[in-house]
């Protein structure tokens, strides 16, 4: 494409500009191109910031979550995209992830094992990696701490026992819940998943606390051992 056929932003109809568009009508009237626009702040000669923003979302199929998984290199990888760019993008989309937490936290009662997968999956779920955390909650089901106890490969982590029961005991939890995810998408809990949820289970009753639940955390969907019988 020549550079006459690129039309600059700051050359169209204002309600056309993506800033202009959201000072106008308030950030929810923007698409997500024109929002990752605005974080690219300008393109090149040969194209425009929203044809850039459109052109990297469409190798996504538009999906914001597949997008906040690519990392600064492969960010930097699109013409047009530098260092400065690309930072841009992933600190804008890290911080849409914590917000959400932020607020899924605010609700702070485990009502279900759905409310465990909306509290833990903007945390768990688009992770290429294993991790393994835990939820301890009071006799109201309120939480009243969460940790990650281990972090590992692709295929499993391990976990202590005792470093899962200590906090219980620090916060004076009576129930816990155990979460990890599986970067595979697979649902199936594994042996090593049931041994593991065996393990907690008989070392927490020895201390009086109950493992109310184990939830198997993917991108889209969740596994929940109370759920289907299994603990």
């Amino acid at each position: 494409m020549s550079d006459s056929n690129v039309i600059p932003i700051r050359q169209w109809a204002e309600d056309d500009r993506p800033r202009e568009k959201l000072l106008l009508k308030g950030k929810g009237a923007l698409t997500d191109v024109e929002l990752l626009a605005t974080i690219l702040g300008s393109g090149s000669r040969s194209e425009s910031a929203v044809g850039l923003a459109r052109r990297i979302l469409s190798t996504v199929d538009y999906n914001l979550n597949s997008l906040g998984r690519l990392t600064v290199r492969q960010l930097m990888d699109f013409r047009g995209v530098g260092q400065a760019k690309a930072v841009a993008i992933a600190a804008a989309l890290e911080l849409g992830k914590r917000r959400r937490e932020s607020e899924l936290a605010e609700t702070q009662k485990i009502s279900s094992s759905a409310s465990v997968f909306h509290l833990m999956q903007p945390v768990l779920g688009d992770l290429l990696h294993e991790e393994f955390w835990v939820i301890y909650l009071n006799n109201s089901n309120k939480i009243v701490f969460k940790m990650q106890l281990s972090k590992g490969g692709i295929v499993g982590t391990v976990v202590d026992i005792r470093l899962a029961l200590k906090p219980a005991l620090e916060h004076n939890a009576v129930g816990l819940i155990l979460v990890h995810n599986h970067p595979s998408g697979a649902l199936t809990p594994s042996e090593a998943d049931k041994s593991i949820t065996r393990k907690i289970q008989k070392a927490a009753e020895l201390l009086d606390l109950r493992v109310l639940d184990h939830v198997i955390v993917t991108e889209k969907a969740y596994l929940s051992f109370a759920d289907d019988g299994l603990l």
